[in-house]
């Protein structure tokens, strides 16, 4: 699972949404947000266009059973504004078959930057 987890947040930093895919299920379900791969695919390209350089930085990481428990730390400097964002965020995640399954988190960069 530290493997993995490791692979997911390579993933994410280098922005690879075709591997990212292999990495989240078709149909995962999100608290709060829409489920889907697709529309969790959508929102990182958003936050990638924004945020040309954001990275993630894993600090704490709680495995138990089929689930994660991620802290994180992720930052970057807005395309327009120019600002430079820093944020904690937390992820609770459910794999089946080496794909997230279920998530659950205050991921939502966008709309907690712009809210």
């Amino acid at each position: 699972m530290r493997e993995w987890f490791a692979d997911y947040l390579d993933a994410l930093n280098r922005h690879d949404l075709l591997a990212l895919r292999e990495l989240i299920d078709p149909s995962v379900k999100r608290a709060h947000l829409p489920s889907g791969v697709d529309a969790w695919i959508a929102e990182l390209e958003d936050l990638f266009a924004a945020f040309p350089d954001w990275r993630w930085k894993r600090i704490q990481l709680v495995i138990e059973e089929d689930r994660i428990a991620a802290h994180l730390r992720a930052s970057g400097t807005h395309v327009r504004t120019r600002a430079h964002v820093n944020v904690a965020e937390f992820g609770f995640y459910r794999l089946a078959k080496g794909r997230v399954v279920e998530f659950t988190g205050s991921a939502d960069v966008l709309a907690q930057i712009s809210g």
